[in-house]
């Protein structure tokens, strides 16, 4: 997470971002039943001054069907963070998603080596 903000100290910024990362891990990809933090698909998170919270991150595929889905969630599990007061979700195909972007943890849970 890069910290756009004044406000917080790098202890502070550091501890917004684990909650942050906290959160997204509870947002499921539902076609693959893991969170989109271990598959990879989470490229950068910056927090505002403003409160905005911006998660730039890619699919798994281009014209994936449940991308609405998906974004929907991530803004629900970032309304539990104090410091998010608004999130924006934005998708980019660069570089584009594959397998070695995935944890330890996703590929061991998806029979992949």
């Amino acid at each position: 997470m890069e910290n756009k903000n004044k406000l917080w100290n790098t202890e502070k910024a550091a501890e917004i971002h684990e909650r942050i990362s906290a959160a997204l891990e509870k947002v499921i990809d539902p076609e693959l039943g893991i969170d989109i933090v271990n598959l990879g698909l989470v490229y950068h998170v910056y927090l505002y001054e403003t409160g905005l919270c911006v998660v730039e991150m890619t699919l798994t595929t281009m014209g994936c069907p449940l991308a609405d889905v998906i974004t929907n969630d991530i803004i629900e599990a970032l309304k539990v963070i104090p410091e998010v007061r608004a999130s924006e979700v934005k998708l980019v195909w660069y570089p584009a998603w594959d397998t070695s972007k995935m944890s330890r943890y996703a590929r061991i849970a998806l029979g992949i080596r």
